[in-house]
């Protein structure tokens, strides 16, 4: 086999190469409910290159023992995290994006591609309700779209050079915000934390407080972050009362919507993420339900200008963009990054409005459903209006709860369950995430009674 497919020739080879790996990914499909969600071994092949390159046969080889120790999410079992199985053309997606092997640092390096990722965020932004301007940019992940939003929020502020700058956010935001304030050269201390009340909301009345005090010690702050899905119980923030209080205080609003986000693409269920549109910048994650390939996720902002300000500083050995908008390198922190809009769209494609609304509408009910199933006499509950539950026995100690989750967690996997076990309040909890297409009633009906007689 050729090293590089033909560029002048159809390569036999090649083809054979793509389909008895396809063969292969298709077979370990058909064989998730076997294993569990997590393998049974975990051998590495050899990890550095021979003098000789490998055969083709070789290759295949090792991506075998590569797969069969991978996490399996197409298991219905697979419930503990935001981890959904992977779309058919999302993963076809996927791999015409690597075979193309486009650049969306610039619009010479990607010219379709780069149109396509200006008018898909645009969509998804007025989709949600975001007005004429809005639009968005790709990222490889939540974190690095949080982080973007902040160093935007600052930018647009006027507090870049500020050391003292801060912001405010709710006690139970995503780790991913500290670790900007932190990547930002900003001290820990600039995180004013707002509580939230006892469904995982923060609360006005405390951010009026926190709002107060920074005045009283003058310090300024740049941004307000909310959240639409907490990572444990799924809470949404009220959004549109912190978009009030941000009008009148002057602030940045960005809603880290990586969890919810997604359900304002249904008319059915966007009515659980209230006044998401009303945010100065969204991070969205398709990649947590709807079945995209890992990355993808979207930074969305009101005014697409303020993107192109804040991050453009020119590219003198890059050609101008061809239209009216910027380089893709100019609208981000990445310079070099795959057209990962590519598989986001193609499995929005297939899915089509009524498939997307499904998958939405699933989740909940499913949750539901597993919920109503739990014991509440011996568990407190805690959930959101998303797809996320976590419990714990509401009778014993924390110390007590501890084991419960570790043991509990291990007798689950057992019986090829896969739950998390995350600290909330110095508590530990078992969550389920109800994503999973593949995960039936009969599945929850299973599920339930190993953690009702868990006790």
């Amino acid at each position: 086999m050729e090293l590089f497919p033909s560029p002048d020739q159809f390569d036999d080879n090649f083809q054979a190469f793509l389909e008895e790996a396809c063969l292969k990914l298709c077979d370990w499909f058909s064989k998730a409910e076997e294993t569990g969600p997590l393998p049974s071994i975990n051998d590495l092949p050899e990890v550095g290159p021979k003098f000789a390159g490998l055969s083709r046969k070789d290759l295949l080889k090792d991506l075998d023992l590569i797969m069969n120790g991978s996490f399996q999410p197409s298991h219905p079992g697979s419930l503990a995290h935001l981890d959904p199985p992977p779309l058919s053309a999302s993963i076809v997606g996927d791999l015409i994006c690597a075979g193309l092997n486009n650049n969306l640092l610039a619009e010479e390096l990607s010219p379709s591609l780069s149109r396509l990722e200006n008018n898909l965020c645009r969509w998804i932004a007025q989709k949600i309700g975001m007005k004429t301007g809005s639009g968005g940019v790709a990222a490889s992940g939540g974190s690095l779209s949080n982080l973007m939003a902040l160093v935007l929020a600052r930018h647009h502020s006027g507090l870049s050079t500020d050391p003292n700058a801060v912001i405010l956010v709710s006690e139970e935001a995503h780790v991913s915000i500290y670790r900007a304030i932190k990547i930002m050269g900003l001290p820990a201390e600039a995180i004013y934390k707002v509580s939230a009340d006892n469904s995982g909301r923060l609360s006005i009345n405390s951010l009026n407080e926190q709002i107060a005090k920074l005045k009283f010690l003058g310090h300024k702050c740049f941004c307000v972050v909310a959240t639409a899905g907490t990572t444990i119980r799924g809470a949404v923030d009220p959004i549109d009362d912190i978009s009030d209080f941000c009008f009148s205080e002057g602030l940045w609003l960005h809603v880290d919507a990586s969890i919810g986000g997604v359900f304002s693409l249904a008319e059915e269920t966007k009515s659980v993420v209230p006044g998401l549109s009303r945010a100065d910048s969204i991070t969205m994650n398709p990649q947590k339900l709807l079945g995209i390939t890992k990355t993808s996720s979207l930074l969305l902002v009101a005014n697409t200008n303020h993107l192109s300000s804040c991050f453009s500083i020119g590219f003198p050995y890059i050609e101008p963009s061809w239209g009216s908008t910027m380089n893709g390198g100019e609208m981000g922190m990445q310079g070099t990054r795959p057209a990962e809009i590519l598989k986001l769209w193609l499995g929005l494609r297939q899915l089509g409005h009524s498939g997307i609304q499904a998958l939405l509408v699933n989740s909940i009910e499913r949750k539901t459903y597993f919920k109503n199933r739990i014991n509440s006499d011996i568990f407190e509950i805690i959930t959101g209006p998303l797809h996320l539950i976590a419990l714990t026995p509401s009778a014993i100690t924390k110390e007590q709860a501890a084991e419960w989750a570790l043991s509990t967690r291990q007798l689950l996997m057992d019986n090829k369950f896969m739950l998390s076990r995350p600290l909330l309040n110095d508590r530990y909890y078992l969550k389920a995430v109800m994503g999973n297409p593949h995960t039936q009633n009969s599945h929850l009906d299973q599920l339930s009674n190993l953690l009702n007689q868990s006790i």
